[in-house]
């Protein structure tokens, strides 16, 4: 495995957990290490940051929110247009590391950076639009208005199967609202975190930005409780699992702290009767084995119409015995590996779940072995007939198993498409424009994303990504998200020679 890519990010085999911005700050003599999910090697190691280191870094940000804030948001923007112009430099890199450090694909690895390029353009425009309202007053000769002002300190907590791109949502949009971020990575994919620290570095460097504006911790959960924890941290956004997410919503709300979640999903796709069997095709095969199925947006449940329910299970068959499952830097391939042993565990239990309940596989699953599969983490993509009501079916499994389902009717089918805890993304297919609006209506989809004619998997910048319920109701990257990362501020000027009081109380001085 050629792995040049590894040198042009400035990685070396042993590497600064701990850094304010500028400067390596680590002392930490406890590692990480980083072991490929696509040949089981080990890449490199991380440093993981102290209580002492944390300190610093937090003390350094401060000061760093102090003067940075104080930068005219254009100027903000400018800084950040940089930094996507050093992504662009540095895509085929760190595209490289992605794929080979998290096992998605090549292709997919490229996209993923690709979305950092493109939340850079967006929060470029948006340093020149963080717009607030001026209102008129009820009392004469008074102007009201309000502004936006940055929170400070932007604590991130990021999941492996998306190492940089998530990040990049949150500290994006947080820089040009005047916030400084700390962001603590996966422990998954430590070095991609390295990585994006290592070129935004350079950028900072070369404008001259005060030391602790983007900062990087590293570790397990125990590193991530240091933000949850720190009322200097008042927005701390995580991404990750439900379970993971009511312990981060519930300590940082102790402090009366905010939370920003993007947590799981159990996202499915309605198929009608009178849909494109194409598009059915291609969008549910890509949204239930693309990454895996280590996606919060992977088809997890396929909702089907009985009338067309033997033609949509006999071209997935058909498709899925096409599939090529191996090392994602082979553009040949669709399949690469699971993150990691405990991920193909917990896919073998799911299956061994599913049919306890009664399902029955039509695809089969199991872990693939021999030559190219040594890591022990490439499974087969496998589909079960099942009900939704099982348990299993309610839950989220981060792997390549779908679940289909029968329907009759489509408030049948909206309905179990909005029985699961989760309510993140989903899709109809259908060429029927009453179904189209029904299921984007109050009465259809519950979830934070709802797709016509497209899976459910994949989102554009442009667009607030997130979802309800259990997912966590938080929104990243566009729309109107930036509000997130800022404070409302109302402001009331009084320009006349008195001052009139409410319910028209007087004082007689």
């Amino acid at each position: 495995m050629n792995t040049s890519f590894l040198k042009k990010l400035g990685l070396k085999k042993k590497n600064d957990g701990t850094s304010t911005g500028l400067k390596s700050s680590a002392q930490s003599k406890e590692y990480i290490e980083s072991y490929s999910p696509v040949d089981g090697k080990l890449i490199g190691s991380v440093s993981v940051t102290s209580k002492k280191e944390y300190e610093k870094v937090i003390k350094t940000a401060q000061k760093a929110f102090s003067k940075w804030r104080t930068i005219p948001a254009p100027k903000r923007g400018e800084i950040v247009r940089q930094y996507g112009e050093a992504l662009r430099k540095h895509k085929e890199p760190l595209g490289k590391l992605v794929s080979y450090e998290m096992g998605k694909s090549l292709q997919e690895g490229y996209g993923e950076v690709q979305e950092m390029i493109d939340i850079c353009d967006f929060a470029v425009g948006l340093s020149r639009q963080l717009y607030g309202l001026t209102m008129h007053s009820e009392r004469p000769q008074h102007r009201m208005y309000e502004q936006w002002h940055p929170l400070g300190i932007v604590g991130i907590i990021s999941a492996f199967n998306f190492p940089v791109a998530v990040w990049s949502w949150n500290s994006m949009i947080a820089l040009v609202c005047g916030d400084v971020s700390v962001w603590k990575g996966s422990e998954k994919t430590p070095l991609c975190t390295i990585a994006c620290q290592n070129i935004l570095h350079q950028v900072l460097r070369d404008n001259d930005v005060p030391e602790g504006v983007s900062c990087i911790i590293n570790g397990d959960y125990k590193v991530g409780e240091y933000m949850t924890t720190d009322g200097r941290i008042p927005l701390v956004s995580a991404t990750g699992s439900t379970r993971m997410g009511k312990i981060v919503g519930a300590t940082v709300a102790q402090r009366l702290g905010r939370s920003l979640l993007e947590l799981g999903g159990n996202n499915a796709i309605i198929v009608s009767p009178t849909s494109d069997m194409d598009v059915v095709l291609t969008g549910a095969v890509f949204g239930a084995v693309g990454t895996a199925g280590q996606r919060c947006t992977t088809t997890r449940r396929l909702i089907v119409h009985e009338d067309v329910y033997d033609t949509v299970k006999k071209n997935l068959v058909k498709a899925y015995k096409q599939l090529r499952i191996g090392n994602p830097l082979d553009a040949k391939n669709h399949v690469g590996p699971l993150i990691d042993q405990d991920s193909v565990k917990n896919y073998l239990n799911s299956i061994k779940e599913a049919k306890k309940e009664g399902g029955k596989f039509i695809v089969k699953g199991g872990v693939l072995k021999g030559k190219g599969y040594e890591s022990g983490c490439y499974v087969k993509p496998c589909i079960a007939e099942v009900e939704n009501k099982y348990k299993i079916v309610q839950h989220e499994t981060f792997a390549p198993i779908l679940y289909l389902i029968k329907y009759k009717n489509l408030d049948e089918a909206i309905a179990m498409q909005n029985d699961v805890p989760q309510g993140l993304s989903s899709a109809i297919m259908t060429n029927s424009m009453k179904e189209a609006e029904l299921f984007l209506s109050t009465a259809g989809s519950d979830c934070g994303i709802a797709n016509v004619n497209i899976g459910t998997s994949g989102a554009e910048i442009g667009g607030a990504f997130g979802g309800e319920k259990e997912t966590g109701g938080g929104r990243e990257s566009g729309s109107d998200s930036w509000k997130a990362y800022m404070r409302r501020q109302t402001n009331t000027i009084n320009y006349s020679d008195s001052v009139p009081l409410a319910q028209g109380i007087k004082f007689d001085f």
